[in-house]
């Protein structure tokens, strides 16, 4: 929640430098491959689970609004947009190896994402970057199926995003931009016994993240 407010007075602070203000809404679609560095394994009682990623393509949704401030050509764009998406996951129970079972689990995570451009206004094409916070406000399904554990992940996360535009008339806009994660969630499996598990499971995957808006 910190980050939140560090943003938005950073916002707050640049407005009195910029001549023209638009007000905007919009809304697109993601595709994000999943990806994990190895095979993570929990264990549950005298159960052992290995969890690894499912790495085909997956689309997440999003929508909201965002203020463009513009002046000589430079723009500094603030959103806030809801945005959804799911995970998949291979959970396979290894504890006898002679009989192990596997079953996919999904998660769905439902954020609000804040992200601050600030980019280049080159006729009708723009090129813009800048940082994105993430804040997760559900609680996704635990991924092994055992009643004593649940799971906590980082509320927070920090992320970046860089892409291209272009507008219609100043008042359609289209955005293309690459997002990529500068930190994972960490997934926290606790029992209900006091016992933890951590292992991170990177809930900011690379993404390229498609929008179409509408500006008045």
């Amino acid at each position: 929640m910190k980050k939140v407010i560090l943003i938005s007075l950073v916002v707050l602070v640049s407005l009195p430098a910029f001549s023209q203000i638009k007000f905007g809404l919009k809304a697109g679609v993601s595709t994000t491959n999943l990806s994990m560095a190895d095979v993570k394994t929990v264990t549950s009682g005298n159960t052992t689970y290995t969890v690894d990623a499912v790495t085909s393509a997956k689309y997440g949704f999003h929508g909201g609004a965002f203020v463009r401030l513009s002046l000589f050509g430079i723009y500094l764009q603030p959103e806030l947009l809801f945005s959804t998406r799911t995970n998949e996951y291979t959970i396979s129970n290894t504890t006898n190896l002679q009989s192990v079972t596997s079953y996919t689990a999904k998660q769905s995570f439902n954020k609000l994402d804040i992200p601050v451009m600030l980019g280049l206004k080159l006729g009708p094409l723009r090129i813009n970057a800048g940082p994105v916070g993430s804040l997760l406000i559900n609680s996704p399904k635990a991924l092994i199926k055992d009643p004593d554990y649940k799971n906590n992940y980082n509320k927070m996360t920090i992320g970046y995003q860089a892409g291209v535009g272009f507008d219609i008339f100043n008042i359609l806009t289209f955005d293309l931009r690459y997002e990529g994660s500068l930190k994972k969630y960490q997934n926290q499996i606790q029992s209900l016994a006091g016992n933890k598990t951590k292992f991170n499971l990177d809930d900011r995957p690379n993404a390229f993240v498609f929008s179409l808006g509408l500006m008045f």
